[in-house]
């Protein structure tokens, strides 16, 4: 049973609503995180083990382009995710169930999250 069905393969001309790009952004700062765990975990692992080593990191991270990048995209990340629990959590105890609701708090959660993201930069970078 064969069904011709509209195909549209140009995703530009998809317009997702607020909701679904806050969605798609939890989900891909979830990602994130988890890749960026094995980074951090042997930072954490190399800085706990002696002196020097809380020293090479310390230089590592004050010096290093790159790595301050780094981090400056796992703590985004972490941020918007823990923006995106807050939203889903608010709404499970019933606020912000509305099709307007969860338009509202999906802003919210993406401003807050952009606003972490500036913070963040400024924390590393000065």
């Amino acid at each position: 049973m064969k069904k011709e069905r509209p195909k549209n393969m140009d995703l530009t001309t998809i317009k997702l609503p607020v909701m679904g790009v806050a969605s798609i952004l939890h989900r891909i700062s979830a990602v994130v995180i988890w890749v960026s765990l094995a980074y951090f975990l042997t930072i954490l692992s190399i800085s706990l083990g002696t002196e020097e080593g809380f020293n090479s990191i310390q230089s590592m991270l004050s010096n290093n382009f790159i790595a301050q990048f780094f981090t400056w995209g796992f703590l985004t990340a972490f941020g918007y995710y823990t923006m995106g629990g807050a939203k889903h959590l608010i709404q499970e105890f019933g606020y912000f169930e509305t099709l307007e609701g969860g338009k509202t708090i999906s802003q919210a959660a993406i401003a807050l999250g952009i606003l972490l993201s500036i913070l963040f930069a400024i924390w590393i970078w000065s």
